[in-house]
């Protein structure tokens, strides 16, 4: 290199560096102060005295700590919705009306099926309450009750044994079976009820479950015998008929023509062939009307009870089990034309001798999925299999969660609810373990113990129908002389016997109006918003713009990150340099032999250390002769002088 050169370099090095490239982080914040837009950072270099700096400092980091948090709240708040709800007047389609009879089959048909467990069933009735038996009834004439067992041996108690419990001493209870006293072993779960109470004493009824190996047991205890017993008579009765074949239950069970005595839609006459067979474990033949049958949905041209469905129900309640329904009526449903209905959840029943008029107001509702939510589309991101031939719905995945549970850990599938007709259901033959299993799995699923409940999501899009419920009597007293000989002359086919207003029920399902109610989600944010809302913070609390936060952005992480990089960098050739040096000749070093070949600038020149052992020489002291006025030539020229003076 050149020595001119070698001397721009050094006074190109020596000269104070600003800006991105200053040495030092504190010199690169004090030229950003300097010169950024950003209100307040400049007053902390430019304010005089330290209380004003300080108090701008705090202003500063104030404003600072501000839009932090004003964007913090911006951001949590994006992922929120905005509700709209719109009405609509139009031509409605009619949803799908599901009807059931409460006594799911016929007595008559079942009877000997049941026999032995009824004649246990009375026998426990009479040894706990020790009454007659009531003979108000044709049908059970011919049944007396009996306090011995007359010769047969019991398997239902034996089975599953009814205990009777005094609440100050849980450890032992009252076979029923035998009349004597035993020691109880496992968990207690009470089940408490105010239906009524074993006499006036502390006992409380309840049965044992135990599992195959007999090694745990629980002990389910009523404070209601008549619960105790109904639910024991259940169990049994859900063990028998799941070994019956599915077409000989329906055989059993009421048929369309039997059920549907008249039936009325939007002013035109219906019959059975309108309706479609749908078979409950529990609540035997239903049958539902505008099931897409033929890929066409009804609708309804006005609202009103005389434009709605209109029919009158055959209830029969001579042919009701006595042991699995205390109640006469029938259950209906509505629900849509693709959702499976789970009549045992939500129907609502229909009282005998009553007019049931049921009006409907229909919502329609649109939630957005993820982000905003954790709804699903159609169920296919749940990891539960649906095992129903439905449309999604959050019960189709609880119930089909609570089968699945049953088939892994019973190895067997829960009677009381309706499944495809291949499926396993459990019977004590074949799954001698499923009793216990399946009350220690139903009390797991009512804690959300298993998993379901946590693991099902609400559908993001749903129809559902507000109803309203009114009751008439019917028929009135004066028109029942009529009416009632006409509806047994109609029903003389199928039904060989006078009816009387008990056996019947109406029903009228009818939208209220036409109005149809939709409720929408919306984003009540956008990205357009949150720019323009993060805008808006840095205008207010520090005058600031999107470049200046490019700005910050480039000072405060890239320039502050080259600085601390380039000083680790030199620090690294340093120590590379000292590690790799040559050994210098052995003795004191000279300093002076230490000369640098490049001629010294004014600035370096500055910045020499003085040699050692020798004094820096001060300022010489003015010579003050020299300001004398001195001849400046010896001998003056001849042509120069000036003459003398006369």
């Amino acid at each position: 290199m050149a020595p001119g050169e070698k001397i721009k370099a050094k006074i190109k090095k020596n000269l104070p560096v600003t800006g991105p490239q200053a040495p030092t982080i504190k010199e690169l914040m004090r030229w950003y102060c300097l010169n950024t837009n950003t209100h307040g950072c400049r007053r902390i270099v430019v304010s005089r005295g330290r209380l004003r700096r300080l108090l701008w400092v705090l202003f500063t980091l104030t404003a600072v700590a501000l839009i932090f948090w004003q964007c913090a709240l911006l951001i949590s708040s994006f992922y929120t919705v905005s509700v709209s709800i719109k009405v609509h007047f139009q031509k409605l389609d009619f949803p799908a009306v599901t009807i059931c009879n409460i006594n799911p089959y016929k007595y008559s048909a079942v009877r000997d099926l049941l026999a032995d467990l009824e004649q246990e069933t009375r026998t426990a009735l009479k040894n706990l309450y020790g009454f007659p038996e009531n003979k108000s009834r044709k049908r059970r004439e011919a049944e007396s009750w009996t306090s011995a067992w007359e010769g047969t041996r019991p398997k239902f108690l034996k089975l599953v044994p009814l205990l009777a419990f005094s609440q100050d001493e849980t450890s032992k209870a009252r076979d029923f079976l035998t009349g004597r006293k035993r020691k109880v072993s496992g968990s207690i779960i009470h089940k408490a009820s105010d239906v009524m109470h074993v006499h006036e004493s502390k006992e409380v009824v309840g049965f044992q479950l135990c599992s195959n190996d007999t090694s745990k047991c629980a002990v389910y205890t009523f404070s209601s015998g008549v619960n105790a017993i109904q639910e024991w008579y259940k169990l049994h009765y859900m063990n028998i008929m799941a070994q019956v074949p599915l077409e000989k239950k329906i055989n059993m069970s009421y048929s369309a023509e039997e059920l549907l005595v008249t039936c009325f839609f939007d002013g035109m006459s219906c019959d059975a062939r309108n309706f479609t067979l749908f078979h409950h474990p529990m609540y035997g033949n239903c049958y539902t009307f505008n099931n897409r049958e033929n890929e066409t949905i009804l609708s309804t041209s006005m609202g009103g009870s005389e434009y709605g469905l209109q029919v009158i129900l055959y209830i029969n309640e001579e042919e009701y089990n006595p042991f699995l329904v205390s109640s006469t009526g029938a259950k209906v449903i509505v629900h849509r034309q693709d959702e499976y209905p789970f009549i045992e959840d939500i129907g609502t029943e229909i009282e005998t001798a009553m007019a049931t008029s049921i009006g409907m107001h229909l919502t329609e509702s649109f939630k957005l999925s993820e982000p905003y939510s954790q709804c699903t589309e159609d169920g296919s991101d749940v990891p539960i299999s649906n095992i129903y031939n439905a449309a999604y719905s959050l019960q189709i995945c609880l119930h089909s969660c609570f089968q699945a549970k049953m088939v892994e850990k019973c190895g067997c599938a829960q009677y009381s609810q309706p499944l495809p007709p291949a499926a396993n259901y459990c019977n004590y033959q074949q799954h001698p373990n499923w009793m216990y299993c399946y009350y220690q799995l139903h009390q797991a699923f009512v804690r959300e113990e298993l998993g379901c409940q946590s693991v099902c999501r609400e559908a993001c899009s749903f129809k559902e129908w507000t109803l309203t419920t009114s009751l008439a009597q019917w028929p009135s007293e004066v028109s029942e002389k009529w009416l009632l000989p006409i509806l047994t002359w109609d029903q003389g086919q199928q039904i060989k016997k006078k009816l009387n207003k008990t056996d019947l029920a109406k029903l009228l399902i009818f939208y209220k109006d036409l109005n149809q109610r939709s409720i929408m989600e919306s984003p009540a944010n956008s990205i357009e918003m949150l720019l323009s809302n993060f805008g808006g913070q840095l205008g207010l609390w520090m005058s600031c713009s999107v470049v200046c936060v490019i700005e910050i952005i480039e000072v405060f992480f890239i320039d502050s990150f080259s600085i601390i990089a380039r000083h680790q960098w030199h620090k690294a050739k340093e120590w590379w340099a000292r590690r790799h040096a040559p050994p210098g000749p052995q003795g004191q070093d000279n300093l002076g032999l230490d000369i640098d070949d490049d001629l010294p600038t004014f600035t370096s020149a500055l910045r020499l250390p003085p040699a050692p052992g020798t004094e820096v020489p001060g300022t010489p002291p003015p010579r003050y002769n020299t300001l004398r006025l001195e001849r400046a030539f010896s001998d003056q020229l001849t042509d120069t002088q000036m003459p003398a003076e006369s």
